[in-house]
């Protein structure tokens, strides 16, 4: 009897480590990259830290930053000013990180070893090539999200020191040097660098050529979502009389007139009027039939709403290019 259980006792132990022995592996070949990688952070990290260090150090006179006597010209302090110019391409420099994380995987990571034919080794030991391609998947992608999430707790920790600052110049939350780096949405686009760049890897298996494809897909969505981002979320519809009176976190998406047939006129049907100073624009508004002055914005309460939005789209092409991925290894090498 002890010899008909043996094999399953063998068989139990083996199975939850197909995945742990490639990934030891993985770790050990690319552990320069690794390093690198943590510098990274590390250097990440101790920028803001430093930042925030002589922002407090910075000898204001007033509360509210300003460095002349209060109540005379404003006057912020250096350390602000050059906080604020460092922060807000924050966002920015976090997505271009996660994009190098999929060209990092495209190539070296795994276009290398199908071009090198190494993977041959590793399938010839009872590895798989599912179990081979999830390693290289789930390594990659587990330790950028750790990271990530490291990165954006800490950008936010570093923009929170500027807030309630008047006459601040810290561009606003939805500015595309922001946003992007300030929630989920980063998490989001990590895993699809992750998934991008193992797809360009198995569909090509060159790895200068993986990579640039990997750069190339990943500026796409990266410009794309950047461009229609207000088109994610409805925006709010107001008019009044007079001008529209706007809060200092509005994003303002779209602003005109209003005909009392709801009609949107805009400056450009003013052109001529506009461009000569001699001529009346409101006679203008009022010849084409303008009764009130409206406005489409997305107040601040709209950035979760556009955060978990965008994380939803970035998270389903993610699915679709991992999926992609393991049908076309299958298809090529079973």
């Amino acid at each position: 009897m002890s010899t008909l259980t043996r094999p399953k006792t063998d068989t139990v132990a083996t199975t939850p480590g197909t995945l742990r022995g490639p990934a030891r592996v993985l770790l050990r070949m690319h552990r320069k990259a690794l390093w690198a990688g943590a510098a990274l952070l590390v250097i990440g990290i101790g920028i803001v830290v430093a930042l925030r260090v002589w922002m407090a150090s910075a000898k204001e006179l007033c509360a509210d930053g300003d460095m002349t006597p209060c109540g005379g010209d404003y006057l912020p302090s250096y350390a602000r000013t050059s906080s604020e110019l460092f922060l807000s391409d924050g966002g920015t420099v976090l997505l271009l990180l996660a994009g190098l994380i999929g060209v990092f995987v495209a190539g070296p990571l795994i276009a290398r070893e199908l071009e090198s034919g190494t993977f041959r080794l590793a399938w010839a030991q009872s590895v798989s090539p599912a179990h081979w391609l999830a390693a290289r998947l789930a390594v990659p992608a587990a330790l950028a999200v750790v990271g990530m999430a490291v990165l954006i707790a800490v950008y936010r920790w570093g923009l929170w020191a500027l807030r309630g600052y008047p006459y601040s110049h810290l561009t606003p939350w939805y500015a595309s040097g922001i946003f992007p780096g300030t929630g989920p949405a980063l998490i989001g686009f990590t895993l699809l660098a992750v998934a991008v760049g193992a797809l360009c890897a198995v569909l090509v298996r060159r790895t200068l050529l993986s990579m640039s494809l990997t750069a190339l897909a990943l500026g796409t969505v990266a410009l794309g979502l950047g461009k229609r981002r207000y088109e994610l979320w409805p925006t709010g519809f107001r008019q009044s009389p007079g001008p529209v009176e706007l809060n200092s976190g509005d994003w303002v998406v779209d602003m005109g007139r209003l005909t009392e047939s709801g009609r949107k006129l805009y400056w450009e049907d003013c052109y001529d009027y506009a461009a000569d100073p001699l001529q009346d624009i409101d006679a203008c508004w009022r010849d084409l039939g303008a009764t009130a002055h409206f406005s489409e914005v997305h107040p601040a309460s709209h950035y979760w709403p556009l955060q978990l939005v965008e994380t939803g789209i970035l998270l389903a092409l993610a699915a679709l290019a991992v999926f992609a991925a393991f049908r076309v290894l299958r298809r090529l090498h079973g």
